[in-house]
């Protein structure tokens, strides 16, 4: 068997040399989290008659994404939310919303997002994602902030907020116009508990 010339050494040599690079520059997969509706709130508020704010909440909000605090821009994030769930601490008002002058929930039942992209700004990022509410889709960016991640007791955590408005009327809902406001303020505060096979750059 002939010895390596040192040509072929030098091409081995080279190849071992990439091969290592590649393994230090090639980033882990992020860590998928699914929603915590335990710890996840989702309120609006809307002008009435120009008075005060009605303020409201969904109670169950589902989804999953995956970030890597690292790489943000790589993120990806999907909601759906119960359009019945909604709940303004009065009976009557959340049942006049369930019918069709508003959310009309027997025939558009939830309410999604899906995240498209994300661009870093100074205080977090922009999530650009559709909308899709009464039966209307559209594209909306969400300001988000990481607020952070670690272990609890329930298991690996990680939590987000963010601050937005909305119009109604771009969604077909134009019913109570103008003494009910159109611009709609949501705060939006979730946490995802990290799937136990979700071992990516994400949860370290």
């Amino acid at each position: 068997m002939k010895p390596f010339s040192r040509a072929a050494f030098a091409l081995v040599l080279m190849v071992a040399m990439v091969q290592a690079v590649q393994a230090q520059t090639d980033p882990a997969p992020a860590a998928t989290f699914t929603l915590d509706n335990a710890h996840t709130s989702l309120i609006f508020g809307v002008s009435h008659m120009g008075f005060s704010y009605t303020w409201g909440r969904f109670n169950t909000v589902a989804g999953r994404f995956s970030f890597d605090k690292s790489s943000p821009a790589a993120g990806q994030f999907q909601f759906e939310i119960d359009a019945a769930s909604v709940d303004t601490n009065s009976k009557e008002r959340d049942e006049h919303l369930r019918h069709a002058d508003f959310f009309d929930t027997t025939q558009f039942p939830t309410i999604t997002f899906v995240g498209k992209s994300i661009t870093v700004t100074e205080k977090g990022f922009d999530l650009l994602g559709e909308i899709t509410m009464h039966g209307v889709t559209k594209d909306v960016t969400i300001p988000m902030q990481y607020m952070g991640e670690g272990e609890s007791p329930m298991g690996y955590h990680m939590g987000f907020t963010s601050q937005f408005f909305l119009k109604r009327s771009d969604f077909g809902m134009t019913s109570g116009l103008p003494a009910v406001g159109d611009e709609i303020s949501i705060m939006f505060s979730f946490e995802g508990l990290r799937d136990t096979a979700g071992q990516g750059a994400g949860g370290q």
